[in-house]
């Protein structure tokens, strides 16, 4: 609820509380000795769906215009039959739970901050999460979304372009744009002083193989949807009246891991190999923009200024309309590179089935580890190796599984377009000797802790290092 307080001008006293009454509108009224040319305040409480339609009343019928300044307060708590009957017709209409359209832009307008404070927390927040990525600590990574002050930028860009706020509308992009840019340089140089600094001396197959660095280099139409959420949650928050704050920790968890992920892309001198991420990043912010847009519009937010509205419903429309074309341009990336995805598991799963079916063949072979690396090119990763390691009984020499385990790999269905493999997959097999004590298995240890551990041992590490070519190529050691 809301308590609205309006400052009467000379000559309008009556009309004001002629509308009041019409509403049944419990007001308290006092006078204003000032010496200014208004006669009065009056306030009321109201419930905060109807606060918009009363003053567009007031304003309409008595002529109150923004010289007439109106203060809204939030209301704890309004003891009053009356009141209780006005919320009781309020909510049972069509309105909604919403804030009042002069509300709602100052509220959007305190989210967008000033910009020394903005840029500060936006190259705070990259550095935090870089730091998080490449320690692998989630926490790390959760405390950068805490600071980063994103979710005002793109709300004030939403509310500025429904209401007609051209200033509020550019001032939201150019902060959004300002603060990707920030973020990734901010990003890129703290990685870059943390790698030419020996402060983190890993090469770049290491980095990108992080685990909280790999996650965020291909991804997929799940990703798409956390920004959907996220945009979608902020407008409610905002429109609603409560709390942004949990909100704007979402949007900056869309926002804010993959764009470091681009400065440690770069920093490592490997642009090509966060494609995936900067794609993310993009479509994030273009769809946290969207379903904003679209909520505000839904919710029937418009221009004060009724000459205004076809106007602003046009530039919404035709402002939706390009941001709708931008995130399918997008997302049909996140689409392919997810349909990749799921060919490479099917891939990975027929290839471990052929693996584990042929060395069942062989009933003094065991399978110590398996592995499908695949290629960086984002958004179709395709396969290029399978690595399995094959335990035999020490001090005999291992058959040679390779080129049969080449041929069926290559016979395995590589999914439509070949994203799921193919022939040009290179098949490695190494040997390594196993001796088992008492009854213990060794293969489902050694898979648990991809060696040789536990009761069992290990009587020698690579028995053979030859090679030599299959189709696909295959190399045996």
């Amino acid at each position: 609820m809301r308590l609205v307080q309006v400052m009467i001008p000379a000559g309008k006293r009556d009309a004001v509380l002629s509308v009041l009454d019409e509403n049944g509108i419990d007001y308290a009224l006092s006078d204003e000795t000032s010496g200014r040319r208004y006669t009065g305040v009056v306030s009321f409480p109201l419930p905060t769906n109807a606060v918009e339609p009363i003053l567009d009343q007031l304003r309409e019928e008595t002529g109150i215009d923004r010289e007439a300044y109106t203060v809204v307060l939030d209301a704890e708590t309004v003891i009053s039959e009356r009141y209780e009957q006005l919320a009781e017709e309020w909510t049972s209409g069509e309105e909604g739970d919403r804030i009042a359209r002069d509300e709602l832009t100052a509220r959007a307008a305190d989210l967008a901050p000033d910009w020394v404070p903005f840029l500060m927390m936006t190259a705070i927040s990259a550095v935090v999460a870089t730091a998080g990525l490449l320690l692998d600590s989630p926490a790390v990574v959760v405390g950068s979304m805490v600071i980063a002050p994103l979710i005002g930028p793109a709300m004030a860009t939403s509310v500025g372009s429904v209401v007609d706020d051209h200033e509020m509308f550019v001032r939201g992009i150019k902060l959004q744009t300002m603060g990707a840019l920030l973020a990734v340089m901010s990003a890129a140089a703290f990685a870059g002083l943390l790698r030419y600094g020996n402060i983190i001396p890993l090469g770049t197959n290491e980095v990108l193989a992080v685990g909280e660095v790999r996650e965020r280099l291909s991804p997929g139409v799940p990703s798409l949807v956390v920004a959907l959420a996220a945009g979608i949650a902020g407008a409610l928050s905002l429109s609603s009246g409560v709390s942004s704050a949990l909100v704007g920790v979402m949007i900056a968890a869309a926002l804010v891991p993959p764009t470091a992920v681009v400065g440690i892309g770069i920093a490592w001198g490997r642009p090509g190999a966060v494609l995936g991420s900067a794609v993310l990043v993009a479509v994030n912010f273009l769809s946290i923009n969207l379903v904003a847009l679209v909520v505000f519009w839904y919710q029937g937010y418009q221009p004060e200024e009724w000459f205004k509205a076809d106007e602003a419903r046009k530039e919404t429309a035709q402002r939706a309309g390009a941001l709708i074309l931008a995130v399918l341009i997008f997302s049909s990336v996140l689409v392919g590179a997810t349909y990749a995805a799921t060919q490479r598991a099917a891939f990975a799963d027929d290839t471990r089935a052929e693996t584990e079916a042929l060395l069942e063949e062989q009933p003094s072979l065991s399978l110590v580890s398996f592995q499908v690396e695949h290629g960086a090119a984002f958004p179709f990763r395709t396969p290029e190796r399978v690595v399995v390691t094959v335990g035999h009984p020490p001090g005999t020499d291992p058959p040679a599984v390779a080129a049969t385990l080449a041929d069926r790999i290559e016979a395995i269905e590589s999914g439509r377009f070949g994203l799921g493999g193919g022939a040009d997959v290179q098949v490695e097999v190494h040997y390594t000797a196993v001796e088992t004590s008492g009854s213990v298995d060794p293969a489902p240890q050694a898979l648990r802790d991809g060696g040789m551990s536990g009761s069992q041992s290990t009587a020698s590490t690579t028995v053979s290092s030859t090679s030599s070519t299959f189709s696909p190529s295959a190399t045996l050691m």
